[in-house]
């Protein structure tokens, strides 16, 4: 019996009676539908076991721990009558005796040992968890889980997450590398605060906001018959074989519309998940790319200025509408955007 139920302190003292309130209606069914309801962890159903008893749990078990109803009463800061009535009706429901009572002292009966040691599992796993969010939504030390586009992982976000963390030196951050529309899905499910990704995305669902726009620039090889040039139109590569990312990126879709613009339709010859790859690819003599600039210049490729159509893309900081921010996510949001348009290292 070694659990303590720390939270206690930061419970109104009629928090069980409104938690009772909401119960009260579905006690008795409870009882003869738990054995549907005991099937998963997450259950739902207002009659399942959980829905019934977990208001009770922490009371039971400071009553167990006590071994008498009005020191654990004292303990807990309840109605000694309130706490009694409590176990009373949590007997009810399971149907079984759960202590043996001798005026205000219990014991345990083998029944309730067994169900205490689960109990205090289960409280214990509650405690974890609100002490988890809690730390996550600290304003000092909280976490930022943050997810970016791979070609800005080697400079540009440890750029960024080094001036922000000179002004709050313990903010933790989750950082995610991943194309634009799986981290926009992985932010839908929770798994993102934020992200900075490309094209800029317009869904009902997100709110985006542009934040900088990177410069791309044709990448042939060192010995191509325009690696001579400094500046070109994109209507000039029309006949090259390219390289680009697949389908899905939102580089590749850049990259597709910017040859319809200049009337073409690329002819792709390979396709890859990360821009320094195709870089590889053009230095092995494999085609042309639209690319955004390197981190460090590569040997084996020349990088030529595009002069139209504009060949940019626009950087968007994006994150789901209608949610609340914890303080380290609103703090990291505002210096982003206190940074439109210098957000980039290069």
């Amino acid at each position: 019996m070694t659990h303590e139920h720390r939270s206690q302190r930061h419970v109104s003292s009629n928090s069980y009676e409104e938690d009772m309130a909401a119960t009260a209606g579905v006690g008795g069914a409870g009882g003869a539908a738990g054995g549907g309801g005991a099937s998963g962890a997450a259950e739902l159903d207002p009659e399942s076991w959980s829905a019934v008893l977990a208001p009770r749990l922490a009371y039971f078990a400071g009553v167990a721990r006590h071994e008498h109803v009005t020191r654990a009463a004292q303990d807990m800061g309840v109605p000694q009558s309130t706490l009694s009535r409590a176990m009373v009706r949590l007997e009810q429901d399971l149907d079984i005796a759960l202590f043996a009572r001798k005026g205000r002292t219990v014991s345990l009966t083998p029944a309730g040992r067994t169900f205490l040691a689960s109990v205090e599992r289960a409280l214990a796993e509650v405690e974890r968890a609100a002490e988890s969010v809690r730390a996550d939504a600290d304003p000092a030390s909280g976490k930022v889980a943050f997810g970016f586009l791979h070609t800005m992982g080697s400079e540009t976000v440890p750029g960024l997450i080094r001036a922000f963390r000179a002004d709050h030196p313990r903010v933790r951050f989750q950082l995610v590398q991943n194309y634009g529309e799986a981290m926009l899905e992985r932010m839908r499910a929770g798994e993102l605060d934020l992200c900075l990704t490309s094209p800029v995305p317009d869904a009902p669902d997100l709110v985006a906001r542009r934040v900088d726009e990177q410069r791309l620039r044709l990448v042939v090889p060192d010995d191509h018959r325009l690696a001579g040039r400094r500046r070109i139109r994109l209507a000039e590569a029309a006949d090259e074989t390219f390289v680009t990312l697949e389908p899905g990126y939102g580089l590749r879709r850049i990259t597709d519309d910017l040859c319809a613009e200049a009337g073409f339709r690329p002819r792709v010859a390979f396709e890859g998940e990360e821009a320094e790859t195709l870089r590889g690819l053009v230095a092995a003599g494999l085609g042309v790319a639209l690319l955004p600039p390197p981190a460090v210049p590569r040997p084996g490729v020349v990088e030529l200025t595009v002069t139209a159509p504009r060949a940019v893309r626009e950087i968007g900081l994006a994150w789901l509408g209608g949610h609340p921010d914890t303080p380290p996510v609103a703090a990291f949001k505002r210096f982003l955007l206190s940074r439109r348009g210098q957000l980039l290292a290069n």
